[in-house]
């Protein structure tokens, strides 16, 4: 099968590859030999998908996030040597209108991810360890069930109806406790890992950060310790984004960024303003010097991750004093 894959016209260019995930099927496009297939999501599906490919000079495959749904297709396409991409849906959307394609199908989405392989190159990393995606699940989970817990209480606090109220206190007392087990089970699986246990060490020994958003930090920025206090900023959306055109100077805004990541800097910087003595006068002095509060709030999260991410660099626990 692969030999006869060889022979196709245009065998030796470089192809570009744009693969459509969706629970149950793959869509891919072969970009310039433009070839076609669809297949399934799963072990069968991408064995042939990979005997395709075996036939081509493969320079990149591009994938868009979704959330589980990508990860084995990620796996299986790296295992087997190939560069893979993984690239925010909303960035392939952007350049699909940008392309002039207004239109949206899995097969049309295919072939302009294989174009934006090649227009834009976007950098190949390899997938995430097991222990750490099945670890991110987790502090999803958790976050999605602090967020309906706040939105019953919320209810609760506005219901009038007895029985109502009942139910309400019934599915609080409930969420809670799952809660509490989905935590419980986070802090067993850090500890379990060597390296995400001095991981969340360093980051919790921060005035500030909490095991929460420690356990975040770990599964949602884990090019902590491993980039720039710039590419940290701009990972968690906390790097000011020129505005300018013309003679025209706009203030400064943030921008883009890991949305669950940045939530839990903003509860850390709430917290870090009343613990934490550099970070909590950093922010008297903004406030003193006309800063709004969220304003000033945004530059204390930066201040966060950019402190997490210089202590990750250097393998140490946060001191009073730096040495």
């Amino acid at each position: 099968m692969q030999g006869k894959e060889l022979s196709d016209p245009g065998a030796g260019q470089p192809v570009y590859v744009g693969v459509d995930v969706c629970k149950a099927r793959l869509d891919v496009y072969l970009h310039p030999v433009g070839r076609r297939l669809s297949v399934a999501n799963g072990r069968d599906g991408l064995r042939r998908v990979k005997r395709v490919l075996g036939g081509h000079r493969v320079a990149l495959v591009v994938l868009e996030a979704t959330g589980r749904y990508h990860r084995m297709a990620h796996r299986s396409l790296a295992a087997a040597g190939f560069a893979v991409a993984v690239v925010n849906p909303l960035r392939a959307r952007l350049f699909a209108e940008a392309s002039g394609a207004l239109a949206k199908t899995d097969r049309l989405d295919a072939r302009l991810l294989a174009l934006l392989a090649a227009g834009l190159d976007p950098p190949a990393r390899p997938p995430a360890p097991e222990p750490l995606e099945q670890l991110d699940e987790l502090v999803r989970a958790r976050a999605a069930a602090s967020a309906e817990a706040t939105a019953l209480a919320n209810r609760l606090g506005a219901s009038q109806t007895g029985f109502l109220k009942a139910e309400l206190r019934r599915r609080l007392a409930s969420t809670k406790r799952h809660i509490d087990r989905l935590q419980a089970e986070i802090a067993r699986r850090i500890a379990a890992d060597a390296s995400l246990a001095r991981r969340t060490a360093i980051l919790v020994s921060i005035p500030g950060i909490g095991p929460v958003a420690a356990a975040t930090l770990v599964v949602g920025l884990a090019e902590l310790g491993s980039c720039s206090a710039k590419a940290a900023a701009s990972l968690a959306g906390l790097a000011p984004v020129a505005r300018d055109s013309g003679t025209a100077n706009q203030p400064r805004r943030i921008r883009g960024g890991r949305t669950q990541p940045r939530a839990a800097l903003y509860m850390a910087a709430l917290a870090a303003t009343r613990h934490n003595p550099d970070l909590a006068a950093f922010y008297k002095r903004l406030r003193n010097n006309g800063k709004k509060p969220k304003l000033a709030i945004t530059a204390v999260m930066r201040k966060l991750v950019v402190l997490a991410n210089t202590l990750l660099t250097q393998n140490r626990t946060w001191t009073p004093t730096p040495p």
